[in-house]
């Protein structure tokens, strides 16, 4: 508790009078006022204290009021040449500087004590960090870094089979399916887990189909010398499912030396056809002029067939109509006629890079084929290298199939050494003979030729650059 002055402790404290301006100050050795020394008055009756007495009480400040703080600091006079504040860092700074550039003095190593000696700094100014030198040891030595050129190298399949995450296959039909949505998770049944295989299966030759690229257009040829063996219906159907795939981008064409069935089996009811691209291929300049020529299909296809009388197809026919088109179409599906002796079906295999041979289960339809094939490699060239990775597609009519004939055909088909055979359900849609439509076949059905227009992306994969 502060103790406040009162008159009753005045003894305790006495006061003095300045010698040069005559003011009275209470317990301080300079004068508040001028700043002269202060002498204390002593009576004539008091001896005067001892020299250690007086240093005592002069020494000794005086604790006066509620503000001691203020009283001791009464009296303090500043020396002249006292250096602070912004003066006083300048002179360490210096002094720190001049001691830093200076050449060490040669000392006793034994005796010497270090001393620290901070660095000279400038207010306001950070000093540089200082960087740590990275060093490898000799254990591990440096390992540059592999170039774009060897990273790009690594097949990008790989690295996308390894993100395919395997989700676990749970039943969604049947009971199997009633306990699965109930929390009693089952595998699916027999006939759930081969729809689910199906489905598999066709998301994998869907997307062969959308992603394979070529530095150019190219061309599938449907053949076979005998009539009524499906090639229309395989060449539409082929067309119709790469189109619907890769959005477009496909024309169907006929490449029979004489008028064939192409438009009656396809969609729509076109103005012109291939007998007046014929007249008028020299003027096709653009795209839109083109499709004036085509039928649309509902599978984003364009058939290009015979609309009206028209004179018979020729080599420099083909290959003209083939040029056009393969300036605004990434593939060309080509139709061809029962005469492989014919100069249109000539041209046609010149433009061709990759032939698909439909067949039935008959003798004389798989025999037709298999001359065809002897025909093209007695050829060589590129008419021995289609026979040599060609597709047989295997259609059924409904007609009836005698066992020993379909044994006969599957050893036929065995010794043609084709490159792949894809066989294709009977399907009521392809029995009528009437227009066809992709999406009125059988899930079945469009399963197999979906497959089969897979295989024939692959090898064009693989055999065009």
């Amino acid at each position: 508790m502060t103790e406040i002055f009162s008159p009753s402790k005045s003894d305790a404290l006495e006061a003095t009078t300045c010698p040069a301006c005559d003011s009275r100050q209470i317990g301080s050795k300079f004068c508040t006022q001028c700043g002269a020394t202060m002498l204390k008055q002593q009576s004539a009756n008091e001896p005067q204290a001892s020299s250690n007495e007086t240093l005592i009480q002069r020494d000794t400040p005086a604790t006066v009021g509620p503000f001691p703080g203020a009283h001791r600091a009464t009296g303090y006079v500043e020396d002249p040449d006292t250096v602070h504040g912004q003066e006083l860092r300048a002179v360490r700074d210096a002094a720190a500087a001049i001691a830093v550039n200076e050449e060490p003095a040669e000392t006793d190593q034994g005796s010497a004590e270090p001393v620290e000696i901070p660095p000279a700094r400038s207010r306001g100014v950070m000093p540089p960090l200082a960087r740590r030198p990275t060093t490898v040891p000799a254990s591990q030595p440096f390992a540059p870094a592999a170039s774009p050129a060897h990273i790009l190298s690594e097949p990008f399949s790989e690295l996308s089979t390894g993100a395919t995450t395997d989700t676990p296959v749970v039943a969604t039909k049947g009971m199997r399916g009633a306990f699965s949505r109930i929390g009693i998770r089952m595998a699916p049944g027999a006939a759930e887990a081969a729809e689910l295989k199906a489905r598999e299966e066709r998301r994998r030759d869907e997307q062969t189909i959308r992603q394979a690229t070529w530095t150019r257009a190219v061309s599938v040829l449907v053949a076979n010398p005998k009539g009524g063996t499906g090639k229309t219906p395989c060449a539409l159907l082929l067309g119709g499912v790469l189109a619907a795939v890769r959005g477009g981008s496909v024309a169907i064409m006929e490449v029979s030396d004489d008028p064939g069935a192409l438009t009656f089996r396809a969609e729509g009811n076109p103005p012109r056809g291939i007998g007046e691209l014929v007249r008028d291929v020299a003027g096709i300049r653009t795209a839109g002029q083109l499709a004036g020529y085509t039928a649309p299909q509902t599978s984003f296809a364009s058939v290009i067939g015979t609309t009206s009388r028209r004179d018979r197809l020729t080599r420099e026919n083909v290959r003209d109509v083939a040029a056009v088109v393969d300036e605004f179409y990434g593939i060309r599906v080509m139709d061809s006629g029962n005469q492989p002796s014919s100069s249109a079906f000539q041209g046609a295999i010149e433009t061709a890079d990759a032939l698909v041979v439909p067949v039935m289960n008959a003798g004389d339809a798989v025999l037709e084929a298999v001359a065809l094939l002897d025909v093209l490699r007695a050829a060589g060239g590129k008419a021995a290298a289609l026979a040599d990775n060609a597709s047989i597609v295997r259609l059924t009519d409904g007609r009836p199939e005698h066992p020993q004939v379909v044994e006969r055909v599957n050893r036929i088909i065995t010794n043609a050494n084709v490159r792949q055979v894809f066989e294709v359900p009977y399907d009521t849609h392809i029995a009528e003979r009437g227009q066809m439509t992709l999406d009125s076949l059988a899930p079945a059905t469009r399963q197999a030729f979906t497959a089969a227009a897979a295989g024939v992306v692959s090898y064009l994969q693989q055999s065009v650059r």
